[in-house]
């Protein structure tokens, strides 16, 4: 009867992370083209405006603690309205620059309050027995749905349904529907599953000696995750003139690979262990950025042409770099391996989180004055630089050989 729960439990989580996917896609995905369109923003701007919506990711930490008297599929309850409410009213009308900025807060709060959350429950049902080819195939549902929504907002643009000038912002309001949806199903989660680390608890959040590496790794990719998210579609917005529905495709396209991409991840992480899965993340990370560092280079010298093959190769850059950031399985299944105490999970996934979105709100800021004054390729080589610290990070950790 407990496997049959269990089962049943799974499930719906499953649907929940698919809906999730599926919402963010007609949101956080799109914001990029939202900021062009509706307050036509250059670089710099750009840059700024990461200030609200990663500020909640370092702040997510202290809420996730004033809320530790409740569960924490509660809290993501709590999480799935925030995001309900930003982006739902950003849906209905077009506000003021300022006034916008605080319900991308809210929606953005929301949205980083379930991330850490979203991982921890996963583990949690998905038990020790082949935790990696579990925890592969939830991401390559999340990474599915993603694909689905990215066919959406393609054919919703290229019809013009979906349109960021006019007042009713139509995704967002479908996307704020899906966070109510998911919102309801996690009341019905909480009603059944009884599983470890979801009783409440005061957490404890201390920085461990034991976990450094995991620290440097989470700041690290919050400065790669940061470029790449903010300047790599900047770069075919900006210097290449392309819109959402172009974006869309080649995240139809990332989504398709990485279906198949995240459930061989995990298997790779279960047969080659997380050792050797690091090194393979970090020459990703160089891999990537420096050859978009040199593209963009291209664009702006005009030694590069801005339509055939020089924007094909943007395209795949931009593809790699999906299946490079997915790679943050590795990451949260190393934090697993190397754990004290099963409870630390959750506090440490949201610690992480708020060190990388501090470095975040600095490389954000920090990008848009280097494109503006020096040029964005020097953003990217600047990534590549960085990444040497992952490949640093991949020969000092040590994996506790009962999990590798």
């Amino acid at each position: 009867m407990e496997s049959r729960n269990r089962e049943k439990e799974i499930k719906l989580y499953v649907i929940i992370i698919a809906i999730t996917a599926f919402g963010l896609g007609l949101s956080n995905a799109v914001m990029s083209n939202y900021f062009k369109d509706a307050y036509q923003v250059d670089a710099f701007k750009r840059g700024l405006i990461e200030f609200p919506r990663e500020i909640p990711g370092i702040i997510s930490v202290f809420v996730i603690a004033m809320l530790s008297f409740i569960s924490d599929i509660k809290i993501a309850m709590i999480a799935q309205l925030l995001s309900f409410v930003g982006i739902m009213v950003l849906g209905f009308i077009t506000p003021s620059f300022n006034i916008m900025l605080l319900f991308i807060f809210i929606n953005s709060l929301g949205m980083h309050l379930f991330f850490p959350l979203q991982d921890s429950i996963g583990m949690d049902l998905a038990g020790q027995e082949g935790l990696g080819k579990k925890m592969g195939r939830f991401k390559g549902v999340f990474t599915a749905f993603q694909m689905l929504s990215a066919v959406l907002v393609f054919v919703g643009f290229k019809t013009g349904f979906f349109t960021f000038t006019s007042e009713r912002k139509w995704i967002f309001i479908l996307a704020g529907f899906l966070f109510l949806c998911v919102f309801i199903l996690l009341f019905f989660l909480e009603r059944s599953v009884n599983v470890t680390g979801h009783t409440p608890q005061k957490l404890n959040f201390t920085l461990r000696k034991e976990y450094k590496y995991y620290y440097y790794l989470v700041i690290l990719f919050g400065v790669q995750k940061q470029i790449m998210m903010v300047y790599g579609p900047w770069v075919l917005i900006d210097l290449l003139g392309k819109k959402a529905d172009t974006l869309a495709l080649i995240g139809i396209v990332g989504a398709f690979i990485g279906i198949f991409f995240m459930t061989y991840l995990g298997k790779w992480i279960d047969q080659f262990g997380i050792k050797k899965m690091l090194y393979v993340d970090a020459l990703s990370f160089i891999g990537v950025y420096a050859i978009y560092g040199f593209l963009s280079a291209g664009y702006v010298n005009g030694s590069i042409k801005t339509s055939g093959i020089g924007v094909l190769l943007a395209y795949g850059i931009l593809i790699i770099d999906r299946m490079s950031t997915q790679m943050g399985l590795i990451r949260t299944l190393y934090l697993k391996s190397i754990s004290k105490d099963k409870n630390d999970i959750t506090h440490t996934l949201t610690l992480g989180q708020s060190l990388d979105h501090f470095v975040s709100i600095i490389c954000a800021i920090l990008g848009g004055v280097i494109w503006v004054n020096f040029g964005p390729q020097y953003i990217f080589f600047l990534a590549a630089f960085i990444s040497l610290g992952n490949l640093y990070i991949a020969v000092k950790v040590k994996i506790p050989t009962t999990v590798d």
